[in-house]
Parts: C-alpha cells; structure tokens; sequence
C-alpha cells in the first residue's frame, strides 16, 4: 500500500451494520509512501493507523474537490 498527504482511506466495515469511513492521509510516518499514516477522520479524529485488508487508498487528484 502507498500513499501520499492528501489521499483518502476508505475503511470498509468489518462487520454487518458497520459503516464504511473514510480519512484524509495528513502525514505519510513510513518510507516511500509507506504506513503508518496520521489521518483525519469525517468526525475531525486523528489518529496513527497502519490499513489492513479491509483499507482501499482513493488517490488525490486536482479534479476530485
């Protein structure tokens, strides 16, 4: 998985009735673009993370906001 300050996390429900979320990469702490990544949640939450399986980075570009 890579990414880059500015890409969105989208963390797909693990169980049923569980939302998916989605977070904004704000500082990119592996080597490469690698995790962990320091995001922001839709609820303003930030926390470090390492995305599992369950994690799909949306790429962004200029034409997406």
């Amino acid at each position: 998985m890579r990414a880059i300050v500015g890409d969105r996390l989208l963390v797909h429900g693990r169980i049923v009735g569980q939302q998916d979320r989605t977070a904004e990469v704000i500082e990119v702490l592996g080597e490469n673009g690698s995790p962990p990544y320091r995001v922001r949640f839709e609820d303003g939450h930030e926390t470090v993370m390492s995305p599992g399986p369950d994690t799909v980075v949306r790429h962004f570009t200029s034409g997406e906001e």
